[in-house]
């Protein structure tokens, strides 16, 4: 089975233990490996290794996000089958022997075929908030950790949409995209791993920023989208009472409502301790992680509303991805 492999990358040194696994995996090498350099301004050095006894064909995008990244190397392809992975997965030693299995199984209206991925986590603790997050991963429906997309599928409905501009609900879009374009979209039976990356205390509170782009996934799909993409809703609701208490505290006090300050409090406290409390128990409640969901559960609630109100602002007159795959 002829395919190609892209690999969008933002300059990280796991990039090169993803061109190794790949390089190493037994069974069909890809007939072409592309990797995007995201990175914005201008371009660093990037070190590729050859794979499969092939150069790697190296693109830059400018710093523009994955669905850009992913979209430029889409377009320089020519293999019937693209197959996109994250920089910093690892291919298992049988995965491209696995991967023609996927393919050669893939009837004619297949348009996507997903790999198994595995978040290895600590064998001696119990995972953190972040690893946990990592680890959802497994159940996650089309990932483009390790997603091969059938090229005529991508170029009908013009690759990924680009007004994703995180590595966030992208795929989903493109997968409900395709699969409301008639393509199946089924799992293989390859196998991928997926480390936890190293993170600092604040990447939960970074990661709200994702809300705005669950605004446009509603403008597009409608309100019941992540029953169809299999995504978990989230905690939004929770999140605006949360916020909406915390909010409402001193305009009552202000006002001279006393009762209805403390009872406004009272909701605020027991809400964000909640919040905290269901994101420490399945933890290792060590200091630093303790720590850690005290002081992001606090912030949390309002950033993730006020990052759902901004991009149903700006996304308030999206309307289907009109983009174009030159490929």
């Amino acid at each position: 089975m002829r395919y190609a492999v892209v690999v969008p990358t933002i300059g990280r040194e796991c990039l090169r233990d993803c061109l190794a696994a790949l390089d190493a995996s037994a069974g069909p090498a890809p007939e072409q490996v592309v990797v995007v350099d995201d990175r914005p301004g201008e371009p660093l050095p990037l070190d590729v290794p050859e794979v499969g006894g092939r150069p790697v064909t190296v693109l830059r995008s400018g710093g523009r996000g994955p669905a850009v990244a992913r979209n430029t190397g889409f377009a320089v392809t020519g293999a019937p089958w693209v197959v996109f992975l994250d920089d910093d997965v690892r291919v298992g030693a049988e995965w491209a022997g696995l991967l023609a299995e996927d393919l050669a199984g893939a009837g004619p209206r297949t348009g996507g075929v997903q790999g198994v991925l595995r978040v290895p986590l600590p064998a001696d603790r119990a995972p953190t908030d972040w690893e946990r997050g990592t680890a959802g991963l497994e159940d996650a429906a089309w990932a483009t950790a390790d997603m091969a997309y059938r090229a005529e599928a991508l170029r009908e409905v013009a690759g990924f949409d680009e007004r994703f501009p995180r590595a966030f609900r992208e795929d989903a879009d493109l997968a409900l995209r395709i699969a409301g374009a008639g393509w199946e979209l089924r799992r293989g039976r390859r196998r991928t791993s997926h480390p936890v990356r190293p993170a600092d205390r604040w990447v939960s509170v970074r990661a709200q920023r994702g809300n705005a782009d669950d605004a446009l996934m509603v403008r597009l799909h409608g309100g019941d989208w992540w029953k169809r993409a299999a995504a978990p809703r989230g905690r939004l609701r929770r999140h605006v009472a949360v916020s909406g208490a915390a909010l409402a505290t001193p305009l009552f006090a202000l006002a001279g409502r006393r009762r209805a300050a403390v009872g406004a409090a009272a909701v605020w406290a027991l809400g964000t301790a909640e919040f905290a409390w269901a994101r420490l128990r399945p933890g290792p409640l060590d200091r630093t992680e303790v720590v850690t969901m005290l002081a992001t559960s606090t912030v949390i609630p309002p950033l993730a509303v006020g990052h759902r109100l901004a991009g149903r602002v700006r996304h308030r007159a999206a309307g289907p991805w009109a983009g174009e795959v030159t490929a």
